[in-house]
Formats: structure tokens, sequence, C-alpha cells
């Protein structure tokens, strides 16, 4: 990180109350924060963390942008899995994007292929069904965080969206071919899809995006795509190959069995009324948000992967990244992947 920014961050951050004495050096980028939309840097002595914007996938306002991961930060912590919110540095002429100050969390990415690992993916069961089964405020007080009324429909229009870059993104024709298929099914799938009660959900909740603390308690801690939608996204998201295989840190392809152990630990956490229907339309929503992730990683193939500074900064990341998008598009892993609910053998 540039000192010229290191510099206007602690400008921002010594305007606010209770940071007037902070001196300069106490900002220290976070090399352990993985992430291509934000910088992390660690403020020494306060147990926070500064979270610095740095790629919109959106089309908001840096302000908005700001203001919507603030509330969702502020909103969430209430389940106690989520990090506390601080301070909001605003978007000026000297800070562009603003930042979040958030608390920091001392932990360790989940260990999703080693001897903790059905520990570590109930953990990450009961921070999500805690986020989930908080109170829901009344349609008028959910503002700035996003709606999803009708998420099935919603997130097939991010789709389409996303499917625009199916063509320019170099794949195999027997990948592409795979793709259109999904999409034919999900706009048929569409009219009759439930709609399920909507709460708080993370909507990016792969595993890289939690921390487990000494304690085994598990925290999510990034709130940048927050919004009142279906907790069974939240569910597929955090299991999918497409999703565990991001980080590079937790990269792995859970088998059947650890899944069902997630599942069931978030069944078990959620209220009843909530959980019973996530789970009988479980099917449909897994291979929704596969639909939404892999046509996310075509447009991040062939358009996002040249506009992400950040992951450009992180040669290790960028890397990683490159060849977990190009695994994902192999014939055999999509293949591999609609077999769970075409019931064809890969």
């Amino acid at each position: 990180m540039d000192a010229d920014l290191l510099s206007r961050l602690h400008r921002a951050l010594s305007a606010q109350p209770g940071f007037a004495e902070l001196p300069r050096g106490a900002l220290a980028p976070m090399p352990e924060a993985t992430g291509v939309s934000h910088d992390h840097l660690r403020i020494a002595g306060r147990e926070l963390v500064l979270r610095v914007p740095r790629f919109r996938q959106s089309g908001a306002t840096a302000t908005a942008f700001l203001t919507t991961q603030a509330a969702a930060f502020a909103r969430a912590a209430a389940s106690g899995h989520v990090p506390a919110l601080a301070a909001i540095l605003a978007c000026s002429d000297d800070l562009p994007g603003g930042a979040l100050v958030v608390a920091e969390i001392a932990g360790r990415k989940p260990a999703l292929d080693g001897a903790t690992r059905d520990a570590d993916l109930a953990a990450m069961a009961r921070a999500l069904a805690a986020m989930h089964t908080l109170l829901v405020p009344p349609d008028a007080a959910r503002a700035p965080l996003p709606v999803q009324a009708s998420p099935f429909a919603e997130t097939l229009t991010v789709i389409e969206a996303q499917a625009a870059f199916i063509e320019h993104a170099g794949l195999a024709p027997a990948s592409r071919r795979a793709l259109l298929e999904e999409l034919d099914w999900a706009r048929g799938a569409a009219a009759d899809a439930p709609a399920p009660e909507p709460v708080l959900v993370g909507s990016d909740t792969h595993p890289g995006n939690f921390l487990i603390d000494a304690a085994g308690k598990a925290w999510f801690v990034d709130l940048e795509k927050a919004a009142y939608g279906a907790a069974a996204i939240d569910l597929a998201h955090a299991t999918l190959p497409t999703s565990t295989g991001w980080d590079p840190d937790v990269a792995t392809a859970l088998p059947a069995d650890a899944v069902a152990v997630f599942e069931g630990a978030w069944a078990t956490a959620a209220r009843p009324a909530l959980a019973a229907p996530v789970m009988a339309h479980r099917t449909a929503f897994r291979r929704l948000t596969w639909l939404r992730t892999i046509t996310w990683l075509a447009r991040w193939k062939a358009s996002w992967s040249q506009d992400a500074g950040g992951a450009a900064r992180d040669a290790r990341l960028a890397a990683h990244v490159g060849r977990h998008v190009a695994r994902c598009f192999l014939p055999a892993s999509i293949a591999r992947q609609r077999a769970e609910w075409l019931d064809e053998p890969a």
C-alpha cells in the first residue's frame, strides 16, 4: 500500500472522536486478509481494523456502497458472530471511497480439509443461523440493505446479466452448452419457485469470509453483499465447490458428508419454522446458487479480472483465482457438479 494512501487514511481517522492522538505508524496493512474488494489495515493497540474499499462490483456510488456496508455491520453485529462497527470514515476528496472501522477478530480461516473440518463447518453454520434468525425490521426500515422479495426471480435477474459474459469467457463448447442448459432450467423454474421468508443474509458466504477464534466460534467478517433474502442461498454458497475453492487459504471441495454436517448444524441452530422450508427447497436453491456463482466467474474471467486492481496487487491471490476459475469451467468439473441434481453419472 502506498504511503500517500496511508497518510490520507491516518488523517481521516485522526479526525474521528477518540483517534486524535493516534500515531501515524499505528496503521499497518494486514497481509493475511485476502480479497479483491477491500484493503485491510490493523490499528495497532486498538483491536480494530480499517476496511478500505478498492473495487466495487455493483453500480452503486462510493457513498451508497459504504453506507450499505455500515448498516449491514451494525445490524448483523447483534448476531454475536459479526465484528462490531466502530466508526465510519465518510467519502471525501481525500478519501473517495471512505472506509469502515470494525472490531478485529483474532482467528484463523476454517480448515476444511483437516481434523477440524466438521467442527469448523458446524461453527460456520451456527454463525449463519445466528444471522438468519435475527429479527427482520419492517419493510420501511430495511433500507439501505437490498431486499429480495422474490429471491429466486431476483437471483435469476443477476444470473441473466452475468450470463451475457459466457460468450466472452473463452469456454470449451461442452462447458458453454451446459451453462446455457442450466440457464434454461432456471428460467423455466422461476414461475413456480418458492418465496422463502426473508432473513438477513451474507450472500458472499464462501468459507474464506469466516474466521474461527480460539474458542472455536465462527465469525462472518465480510458484509459487503448483505441483504434481506433467502437463507438457502447462503447455505449453498458456503458449500459449493465454485465458492469453497475461491480463497487460497481454504480452497477445497467438500464431499457430500461434509455438506450434510454443515446443513445439519444450521438446521439445528435455526428456528424450525425457518429450517423446514429451507431444507425442503434445498436442491433448487443449490442449483440456482451454483449458476449464480459460475456466471459470476464468467464475468470475472471475461471482464472483472482485468479491473480488480486488488487481485493484481496480490500475486499469490491472482494466481490462485486464475487456477480456480479455470478448474471450475472444465467440462468435467461442470458435469460432476450437475450430476448432483440431474441424477446422472458425471
